[in-house]
């Protein structure tokens, strides 16, 4: 491989789990509580019938726990595990939001700039009440397709564009690739030695941040900076210097650009897997499992392409 151009993309794939098996935090509050009352009122139930027996026939054991109860106790202790896991990922986002505010001021105290604008409501220590969970696979996430909402994960690959091999993949619960370009382009230089010297990639990996680890690494970057039928013609005027550098480059290159190597290089690797191979769902549960199945699915793909390269 030369590694002369590498585009980046990424795919929602179905976790081994239902979409129907999720509960939205407002719902677990609703319904931890129905159920709580309704325990309640069995377990106050059961002990006046065990103290009515005890009179009646003498204290005998007896007191094994009804199965339709214990399904109820069960199902309970399940939406409080939940919603536990909820508010916890809820207040350790909040500190992490309140640290990175706290670093922002340090710096804009330290640069003598003016504060700008309103103070920042604090941020929510408690979860948003559609966020929702499953309990099949808790690490699954609701992601939006062109078909509609899956319950999945969003599978990430760089591949390489002269022989169409993923040189690099990832995996993440995000809706959003951002935050995936430079862990896929670093792990092209992990995983072969070397990096690309260009790369491309859709509207979902541009930011400013981005575009400059890529300059950084000596990279040239392709990357929409809006969507739209051809990427120059976006009309998304938000971004910095670099995002507004990007749609300049793209925008005087036209039909020419790099950047219409991306569809042509990356997406056909998808549709080889999911649509000739039949891998629209994983089989194992949990991020970790699920991302070490995408490395086989990846590796099988890249044994496929050498066998009839030779």
């Amino acid at each position: 491989m030369k590694l002369g151009h590498v585009a980046l993309d990424g795919t929602k794939i179905k976790a081994n789990a239902s979409k129907h098996k999720a509960m939205s935090y407002d719902r677990m509050k609703k319904r931890e509580a129905e159920l709580q009352a309704e325990v309640d009122r069995w377990l106050v139930a059961a002990e006046a019938a065990d103290a009515e027996e005890d009179e009646r026939y003498g204290p005998k054991r007896g007191d094994e726990m009804p199965d339709w109860m214990a399904d109820k106790q069960r199902r309970l202790a399940k939406i409080r595990e939940a919603k536990a896991e909820l508010e916890a990922e809820a207040r350790a986002a909040a500190a992490e939001e309140t640290r990175r505010r706290e670093e922002a001021e340090k710096t804009r105290i330290a640069e003598g700039r003016k504060k700008n604008g309103k103070t920042p409501t604090p941020p929510k220590q408690e979860p948003e009440g559609k966020t929702q969970r499953n309990f099949t696979d808790p690490e699954s996430r609701v992601l939006l397709t062109k078909d509609g909402y899956i319950q999945g994960y969003n599978a990430q690959a760089a591949v390489d564009a002269e022989a169409q091999i993923i040189v690099a993949h990832g995996l993440t619960q995000s809706m959003s690739d951002q935050d995936q370009l430079v862990a896929l382009v670093d792990g092209i230089n992990k995983n072969l030695g070397r990096k690309p010297k260009e790369a491309s990639a859709d509207a979902g990996y541009c930011s400013e941040a981005n575009l400059g680890a890529l300059a950084d690494r000596g990279i040239g970057a392709y990357i929409a900076t809006g969507r739209a039928k051809h990427p120059a013609q976006a009309e998304r005027k938000r971004g910095g210097p670099l995002t507004q550098a990007m749609r300049d480059k793209l925008k005087r290159a036209g039909w020419r650009s790099r950047y219409r190597l991306r569809k042509q290089v990356v997406e056909p690797v998808f549709g080889q897997i999911k649509q000739a191979r039949g891998f629209r769902q994983f089989l194992l549960r949990g991020f970790d499992k699920v991302k070490a199945e995408w490395a086989m699915i990846c590796t099988a793909h890249n044994l496929s392409k050498l066998a009839r390269a030779n």
